[in-house]
């Protein structure tokens, strides 16, 4: 999902920073994708990283795994930004809270004080609204070989646990 969005985003004209998991999909993200700057999660400077990669803070930041991504880009936001929540991957087999303090006072006064809008969303909820006018789009970015994409598939019914897992 990700993905697609940096993409629009940068046909739209935005500064793009994607976030992947190693080099091999960072060097997709910067060389196929065109994002300004790829960044792997996993690297252990990641947080200095994405702070020089973002240097005059962030207006738009798409919320897509939450976890340790989340807590090294919230600082980040800058006033009035948005922050659509599409997922949150790193959590979802989470059986527990994370362990550390509760930050969520904190995360509150930085929505109050930096006027952040933040705003949970499944792709469903816009579809009857913008349908049209996005498969339009869309369609024209992909037969001008604007918009890229990959495709996994996975062959037998019995592999469908793995494949969603992956």
């Amino acid at each position: 999902m990700g993905a697609i969005v940096g993409q629009i985003a940068k046909l739209c004209g935005a500064r793009v920073v994607g976030i992947a998991g190693g080099e091999q999909k960072c060097a997709y993200v910067r060389n196929v994708l065109g994002f300004d700057a790829a960044l792997d999660h996993r690297a252990t400077d990641f947080v200095p990283q994405l702070r020089a990669a973002a240097p005059d803070g962030i207006d738009v930041y798409f919320e897509n795994v939450g976890g340790a991504v989340f807590d090294a880009a919230v600082p980040l936001p800058n006033d009035f930004a948005r922050i659509p929540v599409c997922g949150l991957v790193s959590d979802y087999n989470r059986q527990a809270l994370p362990p550390g303090p509760d930050r969520l006072a904190w995360w509150m006064g930085q929505i109050l004080t930096r006027h952040l809008t933040v705003r949970g969303f499944i792709q469903r909820d816009f579809f009857d609204a913008l349908c049209p006018e996005f498969l339009q789009e869309m369609g024209r970015w992909l037969r001008a070989g604007k918009i890229h994409y990959r495709e996994d598939i996975i062959e037998g019914l019995e592999n469908a646990p793995e494949g969603l897992i992956g």
